[in-house]
C-alpha cells in the first residue's frame, strides 16, 4: 500500500489540474501540440492509434506503448505544412532493466517570416514566429495484456518579441489481446500549461484532451481497423450563431436557419469519432485511409464539395528501417504532406553481425 501511494497521490494532483483546464475554457496556448510528427499517426486521423506492433512513430503521442521492443530506436519526422510553414522532430528510445522504457523527442515549428510595420503601415523590419518542445516519454509492460506510460512536456513558443514557457504531462494505459489482435488504448493529454505567459499575469493552458482509442487486424483478411474518440470532456463540437458562414438565410425573413436539435446531436456525435483502415497486402507494406468528421465539418466550403477530413498514406518496413508518408486534407490547397523515416539501431546490428557470420562460413 505504501508503495501504491505515491502513485495515488500524483493521480490525484493531475485530476485536479484536469479539473481546473476544463472549468476555465477559453482559448490555449502550445497548439502546435496539437500539429501530427507522425506520418502514419496523421494518415489514420491524427488522434490516439491503439495499436501493438513496431511502430516506434506512435510512442510519443501514446506513452504505454513505450516498450523494451524499441531499444535503440530512432526517429526523424518533417511536415511540409501549409505557405512557408512546417515542423520537424527527432525521437529516440531506450530501455534500462528495473526501471522501464524512456523515450526523448525534440520538435520544432516555424511559421516564417513577417514584416513588422507601425500604426501608419511603416516597415520597421521583420520577425519570426516559431514554437520548440521537448518531451520525456517512460512507459512500463505491467504484464502481457497490459502497460501504462506518461509524457513531460516542456514547451516554449516565440512571436515577435513575446515570449511563453509551460509544461505539460501525458497519462496513458493500454490493452492488447493477443489471441483476437485486439488493442485498446486511453489517454489524458497536455494536462498543464503556462509557467512564464506571454503577459505578466494572464496564464493559459495547453490543450487539453481525453481520448479513447480501439483496432482489430482481423484475423483471415489483411486489414485493421481503427476507431477513435476525442474531446471526449465536452459534447459541443461546433460554433452555432449568427456569425457561422455556413448557415442558411431565409429568403423571407432574412434570419439566420438554425439546424434542428436532432441534426445537431448526429453532427456533435460523429464529430467525437475518426475512423481509419489499414490494409497490408504484404509484410512489409500498410496502406492506410481515414476520416475525420469534425475537421470536415470546421473546414468545409457551402459553395463546394471537397476532401476536407479525409487523409491516406503508406508505410514501408524492411529490416527495422521504416518510411512513412501521408496526406491530410483541411481545405482546398491546404494538404500538408507528412514524412516519418526511422531505424532500430540493435536490430540493425544484429542483421549486420547476422550477414558476417555468414560470410565467414563460407570462407571456412
Amino acid at each position: 500500500m505504501q508503495k501504491k501511494l505515491p502513485f495515488l497521490l500524483l493521480f490525484l494532483f493531475l485530476m485536479e489540474i484536469c479539473f481546473a483546464q476544463l472549468g476555465m475554457g477559453g482559448s490555449y496556448v502550445y497548439n502546435f501540440r496539437e500539429q501530427k510528427f507522425s506520418a502514419r499517426l496523421a494518415g489514420l486521423g491524427g488522434t490516439l492509434i491503439a495499436v501493438h506492433d513496431n511502430d516506434p512513430s506512435l510512442i510519443m503521442h501514446n506513452p504505454s506503448m513505450i516498450a523494451p521492443k524499441f531499444n535503440t530506436s530512432l526517429l526523424v519526422h518533417a511536415t511540409d505544412y501549409f505557405g512557408h510553414t512546417g515542423n520537424v522532430a527527432a525521437m529516440y528510445s531506450q530501455t534500462f532493466n528495473k526501471v522501464g522504457s524512456f523515450a526523448a523527442e525534440i520538435r520544432y515549428a516555424g511559421y516564417g517570416t513577417f514584416i513588422h510595420t507601425d500604426e501608419a503601415g511603416y516597415e520597421l523590419g521583420t520577425f519570426s514566429c516559431n514554437d520548440a518542445g521537448f518531451t520525456l516519454g517512460w512507459g512500463r509492460l505491467l504484464d502481457s495484456a497490459f502497460s501504462i506510460g506518461a509524457n513531460l512536456k516542456m514547451m516554449y513558443s516565440s512571436y515577435e518579441m513575446y515570449s511563453s514557457f509551460g509544461l505539460a504531462v501525458d497519462v496513458a494505459g493500454s490493452y492488447y489481446n493477443e489471441k483476437n489482435n485486439i488493442s485498446l488504448a486511453i489517454l489524458f493529454r497536455n494536462i498543464g500549461g503556462e509557467l512564464k505567459p506571454f503577459v505578466e499575469g494572464k496564464r493559459n493552458w495547453a490543450p487539453f484532451d481525453i481520448q479513447l482509442a480501439f483496432s482489430q487486424r482481423l484475423k483471415f483478411v489483411p486489414v485493421r481497423y481503427h476507431i477513435a474518440l476525442h474531446s471526449l470532456y465536452k459534447w459541443e463540437m461546433s460554433y452555432i450563431g449568427p456569425n457561422d458562414p455556413t448557415l442558411e438565410i431565409d429568403a423571407i425573413t432574412g434570419e439566420p436557419k438554425y439546424p434542428s436539435t436532432f441534426k445537431r446531436g448526429i453532427n456533435n456525435f460523429f464529430s467525437h469519432i475518426n475512423f481509419g483502415l489499414e490494409i497490408i497486402p504484404v509484410k512489409y507494406l500498410s496502406l492506410f485511409v481515414s476520416y475525420n468528421h469534425h475537421q470536415n465539418r470546421e473546414m468545409r466550403i457551402p459553395q463546394r464539395k471537397t476532401m476536407a477530413g479525409f487523409a491516406y498514406g503508406f508505410q514501408i518496413d524492411i529490416k527495422s528501417i521504416q518510411f512513412g508518408f501521408s496526406r491530410s486534407h483541411y481545405a482546398a490547397g491546404a494538404t500538408p504532406n507528412y514524412f516519418t523515416f526511422s531505424l532500430n539501431i540493435n536490430d540493425l546490428s544484429q542483421i549486420s553481425k547476422a550477414k558476417n557470420k555468414k560470410k565467414l562460413e563460407r570462407v571456412n
